[in-house]
């Protein structure tokens, strides 16, 4: 299984992104998609994620500014991203904490990310 997320870029103060990930291959169970982001300097922090359920956790910093969704028939999940500022500047990775059969332990498969640029 490989992760593929996309739409990353540069964008002004205020704007918005919209990033999706698509996973190639089948999981045989999935716990949670989630996005996650690193900033130079700084350790991979939680953006969003959303359980099989549909629940979804947001860190405080973009609560009310992101919202995460997937489409279980696309094997995608999104992150749009609105009223970006500098803080938000970060590559932004996508995450899948699942199994790939009923024999596999479930662990996190990672994208390789894509850079978010938030600058004037």
């Amino acid at each position: 299984v490989q992760l593929q997320a996309s739409g990353g870029g540069l964008v002004q103060p205020g704007g918005s992104l919209s990033l999706s990930c698509v996973a190639s291959g089948m999981f045989f169970s999935i716990n949670s998609r989630g996005w996650y982001r690193q900033s130079p300097g700084k350790q991979r922090e939680l953006v969003a994620t959303i359980t099989s359920g549909g629940s979804t956790n947001y860190a405080d910093s973009v609560k009310g500014r992101f919202t995460i969704s997937r489409d279980i028939a696309k094997n995608t999940v999104y992150l749009q991203m609105n009223s970006l500022n500098a803080e938000d500047t970060a590559v932004y990775y996508c995450n899948v904490r699942g199994a790939t059969s009923r024999f596999s332990n479930t662990r996190d498969y990672w994208g390789k990310g894509t850079q978010v640029t938030v600058s004037s």
